[in-house]
């Protein structure tokens, strides 16, 4: 076989596949199976410029918008990076009581770069009390006052709790710097030059979108929002956000649990060799993955059902898809 040994048609647009393609996507399909078994909605693996796999657990999901849950704090880091590159915002050292005049003395000192990487040293037992959803701010009536209010127990930038309230803030910032709800930035920013015409996304009771969770995309979107990152912020030649938010955004600031690796700017880093190319991923409850290794010019995305074991789709890219491209 040569080369060029075998093409197929994609969305219109023809993609030529090497016998290195084929080997690849011969191995992933033996995963068809389990992916059913687990509870994976969809899986789309693109490795050096071709969609070399395809799985979708029936054919009405490729057309659907999923919930991709905290994914959606991936796609506000974005945002929150466009709006720093158009001067909306001054930078990640700016003091959130910029926005919040009225807000305490003792918070005055918490950044946007706090809230970035969930080190706002503010009361949120997310993950141990409640049990790892933010129900009494979701019934609250008003979010932002809400996590406003919520004690200080630590100095900024000493511990990491996981927190939505953080990423909810970063939403109702992006709107007072730049006079337009999230939803209106992602559209004119995000979404329409990456040609993103299907989605959900939820506010909350005042109007604020939220930040930490409630956007729906398709798989195929998602792929989108992976390529340009892979590709330091460009889309058809047209800069979207700049390669240095990408690249501060995606390295490593904050250590967690071992399996997830390390915490960005909203974004999760799994370390590696190369220390200049790590790789690193948005996560949802649930099994919701963009994930993204641009040592291997690699992204994987998921979308699943799978709320047992949300990090089941993260072993399968680390354990399947990841050693098939190596040739493991």
């Amino acid at each position: 076989m040569g080369f060029l040994s075998y093409f197929k048609i994609f969305k219109n647009a023809w993609f030529f596949m090497s016998d290195l393609h084929l080997v690849i996507q011969k191995r992933l399909k033996q995963l068809d199976k389990k992916f059913t078994r687990d509870k994976i909605n969809s899986c789309l693996v693109y490795y050096k410029d071709t969609l070399v796999y395809v799985y979708y657990r029936n054919k009405k999901l490729k057309e659907k918008v999923h919930k991709v849950n905290s994914v959606t704090k991936s796609v506000m880091s974005i945002l929150i990076g466009i709006a720093i590159d158009k001067g909306y915002i001054n930078g990640v050292s700016q003091s959130i009581s910029d926005f919040f005049p009225n807000m305490e003395e003792s918070k005055r000192r918490i950044t946007i770069e706090h809230l970035l990487t969930m080190t706002p040293g503010l009361d949120w037992p997310e993950f141990s009390t409640w049990g790892g959803r933010p129900m009494p701010m979701i019934n609250s009536k008003d979010w932002v006052k809400f996590i406003s209010e919520r004690k200080m127990i630590e100095e900024p930038g000493e511990n990491m709790y996981y927190n939505s309230g953080a990423s909810h803030l970063l939403s109702a910032i992006l709107q007072k710097a730049t006079g337009q709800k999230a939803t209106e930035f992602a559209e004119n920013y995000l979404f329409h030059p990456l040609g993103i015409k299907e989605y959900d996304w939820y506010s909350d009771s005042k109007g604020i979108v939220i930040g930490g969770f409630g956007l729906s995309l398709k798989a195929e979107d998602m792929l989108k929002i992976g390529k340009f990152m892979l590709q330091g912020g460009y889309w058809e030649n047209k800069a979207i956000l700049s390669k240095s938010w990408i690249e501060t955004s995606t390295s490593p600031k904050i250590a967690t649990n071992y399996k997830f690796g390390f915490y960005g700017y909203h974004w999760w880093v799994l370390e590696n060799e190369n220390k200049k190319q790590h790789t690193f991923y948005a996560m949802g409850y649930g099994g919701q993955y963009i994930i993204i290794a641009p040592e291997y010019e690699l992204i994987t995305v998921f979308t699943s059902d799978n709320y047992a074991d949300a990090i089941h789709p993260l072993t399968y890219f680390k354990s399947e898809i990841l050693q098939a491209v190596r040739g493991e």
